[in-house]
């Protein structure tokens, strides 16, 4: 593989897991923020933009892991005859549903940005007592999209290396 596509997998991979770092640490504080809702709350002190703040939060961790997971390998596969297969038949599989993904993505990006564009135009707000803006989360997913697309086809490059007997990185799969 030419050097720029190796470098290309490398930042990918990188970003992916500084990304999915960020993810894991907004779990203490949507934690936190629970909390303080629940003590507050006890208090007879009402807070009302702690749920909705925490329900951003846990939207931002999904958004943000989701480049992670897929590049460690983690997510969800219906193993009841991929582990059957030889590396080489996995990779293949691999390489079918990960297209079928790469489609998918862009479609969700294609309907994510013309939201966000929404979200902008007409300042879009959720109907609540805090009303805060959607415009920062649908941009966290927009962006979070772009960057499944960019591991998605970081993916795709491992894959094809793999075929070729020349991989770029040890797999999720071997380091398990």
């Amino acid at each position: 593989m030419p050097e720029l596509i190796k470098k290309y997998v490398r930042l990918t991979d990188r970003i992916s897991d500084v990304t999915g770092i960020i993810a894991m640490y907004l779990i203490f504080a949507m934690v936190f923020i629970l909390i303080l809702d629940a003590v507050s709350s006890g208090m007879q002190i009402y807070l009302h933009w702690c749920i909705e703040l925490a329900q951003f939060i846990l939207a931002a961790y999904y958004f943000m892991g989701g480049a992670k997971t897929m590049k460690d390998g983690d997510h969800v596969r219906m193993d009841l005859l991929y582990d059957r297969l030889s590396p080489k038949g996995k990779t293949w599989i691999d390489l079918v549903t990960i297209f079928c993904l790469l489609f998918y993505l862009v479609v969700m990006l294609i309907g994510g940005i013309s939201s966000l564009e929404y979200a902008i135009q007409t300042d879009e707000r959720r109907f609540s007592m805090w009303n805060p803006s959607l415009v920062p989360i649908k941009a966290l997913m927009v962006g979070c999209l772009v960057l499944m697309i960019l591991q998605t086809v970081a993916e795709i490059i491992k894959h094809i290396a793999d075929l070729r007997g020349t991989p770029l990185t040890a797999s999720a799969k071997d380091a398990a």
